[in-house]
């Protein structure tokens, strides 16, 4: 099990870890996979292309030998026609290069998906220093592990070949009673033969060592359980810290809610642990509406500043309870509770009319 600092690593890596890495360059990917596909659209692309291929070699072949007395051999004559014949085979193999080039787009996007990061090619000045180059080549448990893959690769690919040319060596003795046209033939499908069997093993270590990268990634990416805390408290935030902002916007909110306490027109209350106070505008149809509410501590508060500026309180056991139960701040109440509260309203507003006539007499 793999340790840093001390403790194992255990946690499956994060999506934030994982895309760092991915912007890192840092992918899973099989150098074995590449090489599979470019010998095996390779060897498409020249049996696709082996008539085109072989029609102009043909040409080229007949236009030399014939012209070979003609030929004045020199300096200016050598140049004019090494440009040509390197045009000539330039444009004899482009379909083929074109197309490994794009087989070769196509399985890198199959591997690792499409995506451009400047942050692979930055230089690191790190790797030019020639001791640390030498370590990580001769010392390192990737070149290894890289030496050991290329000796079983060699020796797989290397036993393969013996065991498929010793049949084709085999069929060939009777090659003696052959024609030249025969002769050809079996070279062609002998040819083809071997390399569609090296092509078969070489598929089994390229997808065999695709799946050990994809494992080692996953392995080298995986987190202790303290890294995955930090990186929680670098995206979420320090649970202390956001313990205390919860504390400091409750604390806001609730002073914001005690300070429309004097608005209301009466606080319902149960008579030490529920406070509600309700605010209605007559004259229009809304119902009336909790403009604050609390329990414990915060209800003494709100009954002692309904106090202060003299909002009535009215004792009712199960309705404080119902309407801090049902209603937050800001909400009508239910419809259940209609006719409760208008009862109390009715109430207080007779009382604070008979105020108003003994203040006037």
């Amino acid at each position: 099990m793999a340790k840093s600092d001390g403790q194992e690593k255990t946690e499956q890596a994060t999506g934030k870890r994982l895309s760092e890495s991915r912007e890192k360059g840092q992918v899973a990917k099989s150098a074995e996979i590449s090489s599979f596909a470019a010998l095996l659209s390779g060897m498409g692309l020249l049996m696709i292309f082996q008539s085109h291929i072989g029609e102009n070699m043909k040409l080229l072949a007949i236009y030399v030998f014939s012209s070979l007395h003609e030929f004045k051999l020199n300096f200016d004559v050598l140049s004019v026609l090494a440009v040509k014949g390197l045009l000539f085979f330039v444009s004899l193999i482009a379909p083929v290069v074109f197309g490994l080039m794009i087989i070769g787009v196509a399985v890198g996007y199959g591997q690792v998906g499409f995506k451009i990061t400047l942050k692979a090619l930055q230089p690191k000045f790190s790797k030019l220093n020639p001791l640390e180059g030498l370590k990580r080549v001769l010392f390192s448990s990737r070149s290894v592990v890289e030496v050991a893959k290329a000796l079983l690769k060699l020796l797989v690919v290397g036993l393969f070949a013996y065991w498929v040319l010793s049949d084709i060596i085999a069929q060939s003795v009777g090659l003696v009673n052959y024609s030249v046209e025969e002769i050809f033939m079996f070279m062609v499908d002998s040819g083809l033969t071997f390399i569609w069997k090296i092509c078969l093993a070489f598929a089994v270590i390229a997808f065999g060592d695709f799946a050990f990268q994809k494992y080692k990634h996953k392995k080298d990416l995986m987190m202790t359980k303290q890294e995955v805390k930090d990186e929680n408290k670098q995206t979420e935030g320090d649970p202390l810290i956001k313990g205390k902002i919860r504390s400091k916007q409750m604390q806001m909110a609730r002073s914001r809610m005690i300070q429309e306490v004097p608005t209301a027109d009466v606080v319902i209350t149960n008579p030490t642990h529920y406070a509600v106070a309700l605010k209605y505008e007559i004259g229009k149809k809304n119902a009336p509406k909790v403009v604050a509410k609390g329990i414990n501590e915060v209800a003494q508060r709100i009954k002692k500043v309904a106090q202060e500026h003299n909002v009535p309180l009215f004792e009712d056991v199960q309705l404080a309870r119902a309407l801090y139960k049902y209603c937050n701040i800001g909400d009508e109440i239910p419809a259940n509770l209609y006719k409760a509260v208008a009862q109390i309203l009715a109430y207080i507003f007779k009382l604070k009319n008979s105020a108003k006539k003994k203040s006037i007499i």
